[in-house]
C-alpha cells in the first residue's frame, strides 16, 4: 500500500456533517458530507454512561438520584421500590445539527457519530 492510498483512508476516517434524516426508535442518523456530496446509510449514535435519566415522582416520597458513575447517591434511604414511567433519554442530534462521524477503516466501514459539534 502506497503512501498516497494511505492519505487516502486516513482522509474518510472521521469527517463532519450536517444530519439530514433521525429515526429515534432504532438512535440512528443520516448524515450529509458537503466535502463529498453525499449522504449517508444510517448511523448509529454513540451514547454515554451519563446519559439524562427522568424520574416521575409518585407524591409518596421525595429523593434525589444519582448515578454511582459519577459517584452520587441518594439523598435519603428508602425502602426498595420502583419508580414507574422512570425512564433513560438517549442523546440524538437533530437534523441540520453539525455532527463528527468516525468511520472504520475497511471498505464500506460502518461509521458512528461521535458527537455535536457547537
Amino acid at each position: 500500500m502506497d503512501s498516497r492510498e494511505i492519505g487516502r483512508i486516513l482522509k474518510g476516517l472521521v469527517r463532519e456533517g450536517t444530519v439530514s434524516a433521525v429515526d429515534e426508535k432504532r438512535a440512528m442518523v443520516r448524515v450529509k458530507f458537503k466535502s463529498e456530496d453525499m449522504t449517508s446509510g444510517w448511523l448509529y449514535v454513540l451514547q454515554h454512561q451519563r446519559a439524562q435519566v427522568h424520574i416521575e415522582p409518585d407524591g409518596g416520597h421525595t429523593h434525589r438520584i444519582s448515578d454511582s458513575y459519577t459517584g452520587g447517591g441518594s439523598a435519603r434511604a428508602v425502602a426498595d421500590h420502583s419508580h414507574n414511567g422512570s425512564y433513560l433519554e438517549a442523546w440524538l442530534p437533530r437534523v441540520n445539527e453539525k455532527v463528527l462521524c468516525l468511520y472504520l477503516p475497511v471498505f464500506n466501514g460502518d461509521g458512528f457519530v461521535l458527537g455535536g459539534i457547537v
